[in-house]
């Protein structure tokens, strides 16, 4: 079978939308390829072990200097693996710091072609002034790509600012369609599922008769959680029967409960602090609508993995998600910054049965159609018979 090396900053059970995508594609093409995984140890995990049909090998001694050692550790690796192996491709997830040792690599082997994944999720600006000291460096990830794959139209014209001169395409994230509707409820008349969600809601402390308004979100400022939380204290229309669930923890977290504090909403915002992603979908079942107000966004896999769990979204008009959200069709977009705009956009799902109805199923089906890690996976292995 052909052999690909792909080089990730991180890798699982470091949980982030690059590594879920590592995970779902490879494990749907290992039939065909055979692959190895370079990344940092950052911490106690294993130097080498096998995570589905991926070689998994960490570079360093376990802290967080792994990540500024990557670049120079992960090409030596590379080339000490290349002696073992031939291998037909190089694949490196996101223009980070495992893209400089791919980079490396790539100048040493020139004849391997290199595919460059871009899923970075900061905005162009904060990226750029990261990388102002190694700028030629890192331009040269981008003028060294044979293939850059880009998750979104927002990263894919990144690319192109970047003054590259190989083929760009769009190939997004995506979702288990099957693992998130299999919690949701079969039909009204009960069951199981729904029996299930009800005990969770029970346990939560939500009333059968309240609404639930959901985000699934880092807790850094990027992802406007502040602005969500204000934006719950100007809802007007049914204020005593909705709660919001913020699932997710971060560096503001200390910061985003005490704002819930002062506004009075403790009885109206939950914290769920981190939960798994294999958990995700529960709690997105008992959920009425999905927001994120992003202030910036390279794709934004949760709204994605909420449509297919059938909740109308809000987002905001930021990186990747004009690429699935259409305004009045599959979502709502809210002003970036303006929790009383958010607000209105709240009263309006929560009123209007007829728009969320529409939003809903038109969300779902297009998740359906164009987002599902099957497609995707395809999609992958077409870019890299091209190569190989």
């Amino acid at each position: 079978m052909k052999k690909i090396l792909i080089f990730s900053t991180a890798y699982l059970p470091l949980v982030g939308g690059a590594e879920l995508a590592i995970k779902e594609i490879t494990d749907r093409l290992g039939n065909k390829y055979e692959f190895d995984l370079i990344c940092a140890k950052i911490n106690s995990l294993q130097k080498r072990e096998r995570i589905g049909v991926i070689n998994v090998h960490r570079i360093g001694f376990g802290n967080i200097l792994d990540k500024l050692l990557l670049p120079f550790f992960g090409f030596f690796k590379a080339i000490q693996l290349s002696r073992q192996n031939y291998y037909d491709l190089i694949w490196s997830i996101s223009a980070s710091y495992n893209s400089f040792a791919a980079l490396f690599f790539k100048l040493h082997r020139a004849n391997i072609p290199f595919v460059l994944t871009l899923q970075e999720g900061s905005s162009e600006k904060k990226r750029l002034t990261k990388v102002a000291f190694v700028r030629p460096l890192f331009n040269g990830i981008f003028k060294k790509a044979d293939y850059i794959q880009a998750i979104s139209n927002y990263l894919a014209d990144f690319a192109k600012r970047m003054g590259v001169s190989c083929p760009i395409e769009v190939v997004p994230n995506g979702v288990d369609i099957e693992k998130v509707k299999s919690q949701k409820p079969a039909s009204p008349a009960g069951g199981s599922k729904v029996k299930s969600i009800e005990e969770l809601k029970s346990k939560l402390g939500i009333r059968p008769d309240e609404k639930v308004v959901i985000t699934v979100s880092r807790l850094v400022p990027k992802n406007g959680i502040k602005d969500l939380i204000e934006a719950m204290s100007n809802v007007k229309c049914q204020m005593s029967n909705v709660k919001l669930l913020i699932a997710g923890s971060g560096p503001l977290e200390k910061e985003l409960k005490q704002k819930v504090k002062n506004l009075g909403l403790q009885n109206k915002v939950l914290f769920l602090d981190e939960v798994l992603p294999g958990d995700v979908p529960k709690y997105l079942a008992v959920a009425d609508i999905f927001v994120r107000p992003s202030l910036t966004e390279g794709l934004g896999n949760s709204f994605l993995e909420a449509m297919a769990a059938g909740l109308p979204i809000i987002g905001t008009s930021v990186g990747g998600i004009p690429d699935f959200l259409k305004e009045g069709e599959t979502g709502l977009f809210c002003k970036v910054n303006d929790p009383k705009d958010l607000a209105k956009k709240l009263e309006l799902l929560l009123t209007d049965q007829a728009l969320y109805q529409k939003l809903k199923e038109s969300g779902f089906k297009l998740v359906e159609e164009f987002y599902n890690w099957t497609i995707i996976s395809n999609k992958m292995d077409r870019i890299f018979q091209r190569l190989i």
